[in-house]
């Protein structure tokens, strides 16, 4: 399936091309939106091409303020089966610590709210902590998430605007990358203005 055709998103003085190939399954993915968590991070989502009639069956017709609003369209991006990726972008000097507890802090409480936080979602986030545990990431450096429809979650680094075709970490928990994304365009997501974003590019899209 062709990608739609979307431009690049400035933000800063960070851009996001409009496509990127994901480090987890070789698949081009389309630049669905982008934004700023407070002064600290960029942030940019890519999607599957798949996403687009996968999330037009359903909102196709509304405006961008009802897509905005809706709590619905977004967990429909979070769960949908396509692959979603994430890239973070540093703006200021963040040690891996600082980066993944904050993160992780985010996603029990997603997790916990939802009554979908067991063992297993306990043992992925300490796994997800010690990828982070010896990472520095100075500005201009990147944190890169893969979600996969399937369930695993694959995370990667770069010290430079290119994606590596190399991972840092495999994790297999369906819920936790869930949750990533969650974090970022969800209901209370720390980047408002990724979800505009996002919503003005499925309007032309669809």
């Amino acid at each position: 399936m062709p990608l739609p055709s979307v431009t690049p998103i400035h933000v800063g003085s960070f851009t996001f091309p409009p496509a990127i190939t994901s480090p987890a399954s070789s698949k081009k993915l389309f630049l669905g939106g982008a934004g700023k968590f407070v002064i600290v991070t960029v942030i940019g989502v890519y999607l599957e091409a798949l996403a687009v009639p996968s999330l037009s069956v359903k909102w196709k017709g509304k405006n961008e303020k009802e897509l905005t609003e809706s709590i619905s369209f977004f967990r429909q991006i979070i769960t949908g089966v396509f692959e979603k990726f994430v890239r973070v972008t540093m703006k200021v000097n963040l040690t891996g610590t600082q980066y993944s507890e904050k993160v992780a802090e985010y996603c029990e409480e997603i997790l916990k709210s939802s009554g979908k936080y067991t063992k297993t979602e306990t043992k992925a986030i300490d796994k997800f902590l010690k990828v982070f545990k010896d990472q520095d990431f100075p500005p201009g450096s990147s944190i890169l998430f893969a979600i996969c429809p399937k369930g695993s979650l694959t995370i990667a680094f770069s010290k430079d605007e290119k994606v590596p075709r190399s991972r840092n970490a495999v994790i297999k928990n369906k819920l936790l990358g869930e949750a990533i994304i969650e974090s970022m365009i969800g209901k209370n997501g720390v980047s408002p203005e990724t979800k505009g974003i996002s919503n003005a590019r499925f309007k032309r899209s669809s």
